[in-house]
């Protein structure tokens, strides 16, 4: 029997973002035949993540469950949160957070489209963490982008760190940029991404969500989990 995969992304009260975050749930489970995939949130509204991993079979030996953050970044939620919803579990592993990954700058370069020009600057806009670790994580991702585009990248944030995300887009100008675009580093609709898209720029790109290699960065984590399992 496999370990249960139990998917746990952050929540929203936006409907289309949680329709998208549920049909990438399903597309994962797609993806491992054979595997039980569960849901879970670790803010918002349920199934809570620590309701979900104490529903989890309990195993003497080998794994019973993998937890697979889908978040962009590891801040609170998964050092702190996650961390606590395993401790008495000791048959039930956390993977790390989904960024940074070269993937996922590639979902951002596509949402940008082919209209970032050379004297164009580009403000990458994740949601934000008070953890210092997910800032540097989102600093890596701006950086890996910029390098990309070859183009100017700052980083400002939709919610919980700064620079806010209008002060990006504002510093930007001040620099000199003809154009400001704020490349999205959300993965799916809801109160942040309208927070983006009222920030003063000149362009907003749609969140990563649906996109096949954010579900396959998913289906990664938890396959290493079992390798590194079974080394261990």
């Amino acid at each position: 029997m496999q370990p249960v995969l139990v998917v746990c992304a952050h929540g929203t009260r936006d409907p289309t973002g949680r329709a998208t975050v549920a049909d990438t749930v399903r597309a994962v489970a797609a993806r491992l035949p054979g595997v039980e995939v569960r849901e879970a949130y670790v803010d918002v509204h349920g199934p809570e993540v620590d309701t979900v991993v104490a529903g989890l079979p309990r195993f003497e030996e080998g794994l019973a469950g993998v937890v697979v953050p889908l978040l962009l970044a590891a801040g609170y939620h998964v050092r702190v949160d996650l961390a606590a919803a395993v401790r008495d579990r000791q048959d039930v592993v956390v993977t790390p957070a989904l960024g940074p990954d070269d993937r996922l700058v590639d979902v951002v370069r596509d949402r940008l489209g082919p209209e970032v020009g050379p004297s164009d600057q580009v403000v990458l806009a994740p949601a934000g963490s008070s953890d210092e670790r997910s800032q540097e994580d989102s600093r890596e991702t701006g950086r890996r982008l910029e390098q990309r585009l070859r183009v100017p990248v700052r980083v400002a944030y939709a919610a919980g760190a700064r620079p806010p995300v209008a002060c990006g887009v504002t510093a930007a100008r001040i620099d000199g940029a003809q154009r400001v675009v704020v490349a999205s580093y959300l993965l799916a609709p809801g109160f942040f991404q309208r927070r983006l898209e009222g920030s003063g720029a000149d362009a907003v790109s749609a969140p990563l969500l649906p996109d096949e290699r954010v579900v396959a960065l998913v289906v990664e984590r938890y396959r290493s989990a079992l390798g590194g399992a079974s080394a261990g």
